[in-house]
């Protein structure tokens, strides 16, 4: 599973990559998060932006370190 750790990043420079990266994804595929404070406003991005298209699970919930599994699990890109 790929990872992208945006801790170090700019914070406005996370969320295009991360983006990018489930967009670059084929069905079924996933990577792991890792973040600094728990991504859930990401979350409800993913929501909006990618409905019903991806799951997220989380594999650590902090307090230091989040990690969450983000998977394709459909592609409606274009309906």
């Amino acid at each position: 599973m790929n990872t992208v750790d945006v801790r170090r990043m700019i914070p406005r420079d996370r969320h295009p990559l991360i983006f990018q990266t489930f967009d670059a994804l084929e069905l079924n595929e996933q990577f792991e998060l890792v973040n600094d404070h728990d991504p859930k406003p990401l979350y409800y991005q993913f929501l909006h932006e990618r409905p019903g298209q991806f799951s997220w699970d989380y594999l650590e919930q902090g307090p230091d370190i989040w990690r969450v599994a983000i998977a394709r699990k459909s592609d409606t890109e274009g309906a």
